[in-house]
């Protein structure tokens, strides 16, 4: 049997990774403590956001950890989405108070911060400088990651992405390593109960974001197919109820099992070109990635459906639209006409004029996104600067040509 394979021929492998402990359900928080005894860390570094340390959450977190009587720092100077230079200064913070355990608590741009900065602490600054660059990857992680989430959306808990603001270029940006995977996921859903209406909308539609893009991207295989099918699944059946009843409890924990899901799709899979045209929307104008996403998929799709009909087909029926077996073609009408119906259900925007985008903008806009080649590659359509620019248009006017 050996003798048969040929060394000289590439094998086609694919790998699949996620974080080698993830632990998922109602109260798993509390998991944490015995974690925390087994990894017997001599300094805690507590990564969170500007929004739980106003709203009490840090401190009540905080207060539930101390009775392991291990001196604990927070870095909580997060607001908003996060920039390259942020990372940095959690770097700098780790470093400077010789933090061996990095728990991360919040949406994805403080789990993001956390998972970057607590793989990149302890190295050379002109390594550092070259990776947050996109100029080389890490070799080696830096300390103990956890990462707790308290939105269902980003998936940053289980995936080996982290996205930042690039103010040199006004574009967000993309850094990728198995190093970013923390050690332990911990998916609680309990947490997540308080998320607002409109976070809930925009974080739970970047889920499904993942989990359509993943699902037909090139990089896509049956393992990573299944836990796209699963997400999406669970997303049509879910997300409503979580952003006009919050204490829903079963519904949030549907949520949950939706961002983790498509989190490991994307991971493994990678997403295309809906997250490619946001980029430059969020580094140019701040608008939340969530947000950006949703308001994408219906134009974005409206054209690159047309390259992976038969996903189409079966997109359409794990969101009960339809059989359409026998006129598959109507498939991407059907599904691109849902994505945009979410828009309006959720209230959430439907055009980037209502984002006070400048019409004027949306050349150069084109012209950002169609240097995201790692994503535009992975796309089952050939997308060019003047199609992006089209998408843009009628994203702008909100209009499905």
């Amino acid at each position: 049997m050996i003798g048969a394979l040929n060394y000289k021929t590439v094998a086609k492998t694919h790998d699949f990774r996620m974080p080698e402990n993830v632990k998922i359900g109602r109260n798993s928080f509390f998991s944490i403590h015995e974690d925390i005894r087994n990894l017997n860390p001599t300094k805690i570094i507590f990564v969170s956001d500007k929004g739980l340390k106003n709203a009490g959450v840090v401190e009540e977190v905080i207060n539930e950890l101390s009775i392991h009587n291990i001196p604990i720092e927070e870095f909580t100077n997060i607001v908003g989405e996060p920039d390259f230079e942020i990372v940095q200064e959690a770097i700098d913070f780790i470093q400077k108070h010789h933090g061996d355990l990095v728990i991360g608590l919040g949406g994805g741009s403080a789990l993001d911060v956390a998972k970057a900065s607590a793989a990149l602490v302890n190295k050379e600054p002109i390594i550092v400088e070259k990776i947050l660059a996109g100029e080389a990857v890490p070799e080696a992680k830096g300390v103990t990651c956890i990462l707790v989430p308290t939105t269902s959306g980003t998936g940053s808990e289980v995936t080996m992405n982290a996205i930042f603001g690039d103010h040199k270029n006004d574009v967000k940006r993309g850094i990728v390593s198995p190093y970013y995977l923390p050690d332990i996921a911990i998916i609680d859903p309990v947490l997540t109960v308080s998320c607002p209406p409109m976070v809930s909308a925009a974080s739970g539609v970047d889920a499904f974001t993942h989990a359509i893009e993943s699902y037909v991207s090139k990089k896509a295989t049956p393992l990573t197919k299944m836990y796209a099918e699963a997400a999406m699944k669970r997303f049509s059946k879910n997300i409503s109820k979580v952003v006009f009843n919050g204490s829903d409890l079963d519904a949030r924990e549907e949520m949950s099992w939706v961002s983790f899901l498509a989190g490991v799709s994307l991971a493994n899979a990678g997403v295309g070109a809906v997250h490619a045209l946001a980029y430059p929307l969020g580094g140019k104008y701040n608008i939340a990635h969530g947000v950006a996403n949703a308001l994408l998929l219906p134009y974005v799709f409206n054209v690159t459906g047309k390259t992976c009909i038969d996903e189409m087909v079966q997109i359409a029926d794990f969101l009960h639209l339809g059989d359409f077996r026998d006129e598959p073609h109507q498939a991407q009408n059907a599904v691109v006409d849902y994505l945009y119906g979410l828009l309006e259900a959720l209230n959430l925007p439907k055009s980037l004029k209502e984002l006070h985008v400048v019409e004027d903008d949306l050349r150069n806009l084109a012209i950002e996104a169609s240097k995201v080649s790692r994503l535009l590659d992975n796309t089952p359509f050939k997308l060019n600067m003047e199609s992006i620019h089209e998408i843009y248009q009628n994203a702008y006017d909100g209009t499905l040509n």
